[in-house]
């Protein structure tokens, strides 16, 4: 019976630090969401867009 509590423990460390580590992306995720933005508040992206023309069908 001694070996159940070391193995929850193994669980648990295992889920804390997963638990961390998807924190920590999450952050550096939205800081860099907002390094991207404007100080306007519009979304700068290397995207061009392009208008699209369609001949018509006669």
């Amino acid at each position: 019976m001694e070996h159940k509590p070391d193995s929850i423990r193994a669980i648990l460390l295992v889920f804390a630090i997963g638990l961390a580590v998807t924190g920590f992306t999450s952050l550096q995720a939205s800081e860099e969401k907002r390094s991207a933005t404007s100080t306007a508040g519009v979304l700068i992206s290397d995207t061009e867009l392009v208008p699209v023309v369609r001949a018509e069908n006669r």
